[in-house]
């Protein structure tokens, strides 16, 4: 039986202020890292992600493909699109597998330490010639988290290259905190409601550019973006979010939590079972 869900999806400007959040970037610690090595772990501490990642070969990968194809046009069918797959893995068992995959909990692990939540998925998916861009933001911008020990992992399931809009990332923002945003209303062009302005005066932009089942890491406070797919091809990915069991979380968001690796704490996060709906 699935878990009742009590979270709130989308936190407000004024119930994410109220939480008091600690913001600052905490570096990864770990002498003896089991997956990734002890280079990998500098080089996220000091550029905020990591890439690539080989998650699945071409056989797995086309059959994620497939699962997703499926799902996609059953949740258009329903009135839904190409952005609204969120927290897929409270309703969908293939989802759940791919976020508990050992795969990526390794190399989470390396990063977060033995105690490991996964919480978050949501598939996002530029259709051919979508237009539509996604702003520099940093994810802890939207989550009632503290402290900000939370990564993503960004999974291809189509190729994703500068052509269709892969990702970009400005290594070493993490280490400016939370940045001043503007909010912005303009969902015709831009996917997300914030916008963080000059951001490339940081940094210059680096593209994470993946092919289908490879994924990248990166830091909840790391800034990125993606433009316009204009192509002829579709860029989707899933994003898998995780953090470690002694992140704090409020507006109910406790219960999307699974446990990965290790323990939380007794009346902390949630422990979901898989759906039955695949």
């Amino acid at each position: 039986m699935a878990l009742q869900s009590t979270f709130k999806a989308t936190p407000s400007q004024d119930e994410l202020s109220a939480m008091n959040r600690d913001l600052r970037f905490h570096p990864a610690v770990n002498p003896t890292p089991k997956t990734i090595t002890t280079e990998q772990i500098e080089r996220f501490n000091k550029d905020g992600y990591l890439k690539p990642f080989r998650i699945f070969d071409a056989s797995e990968a086309s059959d994620l493909r497939a699962y997703f194809d499926r799902l996609l046009a059953r949740v258009m069918a329903e009135g839904g699109n190409s952005y609204s797959i969120s927290t897929a893995h409270a309703k969908y068992g293939r989802v759940y597998d791919v976020l508990t995959h050992t795969r990526i909990v390794a190399l989470v692990r390396d990063l977060l330490g033995e105690n490991v939540i996964a919480w978050g998925s949501h598939f996002f998916c530029k259709m051919p010639k979508d237009g539509k861009t996604v702003s520099w933001h940093q994810d802890a911008s939207y989550w009632p988290l503290t402290p900000a020990r939370a990564v993503t992992a960004w999974l291809a399931i189509d190729d994703a290259d500068r052509d269709n809009a892969c990702m970009k990332f400005i290594p070493g923002s993490h280490h400016h905190g939370h940045l001043t945003y503007k909010l912005s209303e303009d969902s015709e062009s831009n996917i997300l409601d914030q916008t963080v302005e000059n951001a490339e005066g940081i940094g210059k932009p680096v593209y994470d550019e993946l092919k289908a089942g490879e994924c990248s890491i990166h830091s909840d406070l790391l800034l990125h973006g993606s433009e316009a797919n204009l192509s002829d091809r579709r860029r989707c990915g899933l994003t898998l979010r995780y953090c470690s069991a002694d992140v704090v979380a409020g507006i109910g968001w406790y219960d999307k939590g699974i446990w990965v690796s290790g323990r939380a704490a007794p009346g902390t996060w949630a422990n979901r079972p898989r759906p039955d709906t695949d």
